[in-house]
Formats: structure tokens, sequence, C-alpha cells
């Protein structure tokens, strides 16, 4: 079993259940399933086989999870790119990454143009948007729009074994340059189904995705983990604490998932109020420890329950949890301090 497969079963389970919702659209997860297919049977038709690069340079969007899912599916390699990166920066990760076909922001297109002669290796470009399909030195431009065009004959079975490569996450160490992570099929499905397993994450679950999708947290917490169990994604293309209460609070969302200065910036947010949080059963920290102080007062304000993980992308991340049914920090230890 992989990512893709999984989909296809969940979608065969809940065809008429919301996969996501995206500024208040909803998408159903037999319709998620027929985009992933067509978007994976445009890339074979354009050239895309198994074990081929593909670079997804996109913020939180439909897209992204579309292209992410696609590009599995075709049997090819997700790398996953920050779009704010500096065009250096996103060279590097082109060149070093062997890539051959990218993903990303109609507004990317003029950085791609610019470096076309530079891109050797790259035979197809797909962009958001509803454009034309067009030609830059020997490279197809080709819009979203389009890769979700009937091509079921392009759609072969393509033959996944546990270990085939399907996502390089690149990640910077202390020295050098960044250095690509490189995960297989099985290193992400086994990650992303223990760790609903353990959060205990259902069909009924509708879970906020603010944390970065281009990043392996929320990658495996906030996106694989939720679509493995029948949950519904609540895509915010950015994160932004007005947002995140507006959406916990009109689809009744049940977990969220972020860094230590996102809690921060809900807990100092004036209008932020514990109702808004009323069906959350879970929130989840990581990237960095979570000061107590700010893990009570937030579990206190929002009367809500926090739970530490720990991981690296190495691990496709997650190794660990705090216990669920227990105290994840000394409230006594934090007690007595703020009480003195």
């Amino acid at each position: 079993m992989n990512l893709s497969q999984q989909l296809t079963e969940t979608a065969s389970t809940y065809p008429e259940k919301q996969a996501y919702i995206y500024q208040d659209e909803a998408v159903l997860y037999k319709e998620l399933d027929q985009k992933v297919s067509a978007f994976a049977a445009n890339l074979m038709a354009e050239g895309i086989n198994k074990n081929d690069h593909v670079a997804l340079i996109l913020g939180n969007s439909p897209e992204f999870l579309i292209a992410y899912y696609g590009v599995l599916r075709a049997g090819a390699v997700v790398i996953p790119i920050n779009p704010i990166y500096t065009p250096d920066e996103i060279g590097y990760l082109l060149h070093n990454g062997d890539v051959k076909a990218i993903v990303t922001l109609e507004q990317g297109l003029p950085l791609v143009e610019k470096m076309a002669d530079q891109l050797q290796n790259i035979v197809l470009v797909v962009y958001t948007g509803k454009g034309e399909e067009k030609s830059v030195s020997n490279i197809k431009m080709k819009p979203f729009s389009l890769m979700g065009e009937d091509q079921s004959e392009s759609l072969q079975q393509v033959k996944i074994n546990d270990d085939d490569l399907a996502v390089i996450l690149y990640t910077s160490g202390t020295t050098g340059k960044p250095k690509g992570a490189m995960l297989t099929h099985k290193n992400l499905f086994s990650n992303a189904s223990d760790t609903g397993s353990y959060l205990q994450i259902s069909s009924g679950d509708v879970v906020i995705t603010a944390l970065p999708m281009f990043h392996v947290f929320c990658m495996t917490v906030s996106m694989n983990a939720p679509l493995t169990s029948g949950g519904t994604l609540l895509i915010l293309p950015k994160f932004s604490p007005q947002e995140v209460f507006r959406v916990a609070e009109k689809y009744k969302a049940t977990i969220f998932a972020g860094v230590p200065t996102m809690y921060n910036f809900l807990y100092q947010y004036p209008e932020g109020r514990a109702e808004y949080f009323q069906h959350i059963r879970l929130c989840i920290s990581g990237g960095s420890s979570l000061p107590v102080a700010l893990l009570h007062r937030f579990e206190e304000k929002f009367q809500v329950r926090i739970s530490e993980g720990y991981g690296l992308s190495e691990a496709s991340p997650v190794t660990c949890f705090n216990p669920l049914e227990s105290s994840t920090k000394s409230r006594f230890d934090w007690q007595e301090h703020h009480e003195c």
C-alpha cells in the first residue's frame, strides 16, 4: 500500500465525503481522486515517467495537493520547494534535484523563463491559472487547468514498489548547502498511517491545514495522515489567526497543528475566544519546543489539549509524541513558578 493507492481506497469508501475545503469551496473524495488521476495521466502524456523528478514550487492550495498525489500516482518523485526562496536557492535545488518538470505559481513564470537556458533537463512547466500553452527554449509551459483534461488512455497502471523513491525533501544542515532527504513510498505511507493511528484520526476529523504544505510537518500530520483516514482538510493559503478561528468555528474543526510561533499569535490575538475552538479535540505542536508557560496558558484559555511531537525530515518526519492521556509538561512546576 502507498499514499496514492490509499487515496483511491478512501475515495471508494467515502466517495461523497468532503476531502478538502479551500476558500469555502469543498471537493469530495471521489472528485479529488479523479483530479489526481487526470493530473497523473497528463504528466505521463507529456513524457514524465517513473522516477522522474518533479518540483512543486507552490504554497498551500488544491494545486499542491493534486500535483503531489498526481506525481506519486505517475510513479515520479516529488520535490517540494518553498515558493519564496530566492532565484539562486530555487536554481540550486532544481539543478541538484535533477528536476525534469516544475509545477509552480503563475507569478513564478518570469523566473522560469529567465532561467530557461540554464534548465537543460526541464521539459515541462505547469503553472496555476487558465492561460494558454506556450514554449520557451524547448520547455513546454502548460496551465494547471489543462492538466485536468481527460487523458485516461495515458494513465497506465504504474508498478510502484515500497522501496521506490517518492519524495526528496531538501533540509539545511549545519554546514554547506541544503541536502536532499530521500524518502520512499513505504517511508511516507507508514509514517502517515502510524501518525493517524496514534492521534486517532478518523473520517470524522476536520483538520486545519495552516502549516506550509511544502514542509514535511504539514505534509504528514496535516495532509497525508488525515487523507489516509478519510478526514477533511481545511486548507488555508497562509497562516492567519483570524482565518484559523473563522474556519475552526464555521466547519467545526477538530484538529489544529502548528509551530510555537503560531500558538503565540493565536494566544495573543485580541478577538480569540474559546468558543471558536469548542470542537477542537487535539492541538499538535512541533518544529521547536513549546514554552511551558505558553502551553498551559493556551490550554487554559481555549480549553484544548496540546500534544508536542518531535521528528526530522529524514524520518518522514514523525518519531514521537507526548502521551495523549497524560500531562505533557509538569503543571505543578509551572503553577508554582507562576504563583511566585
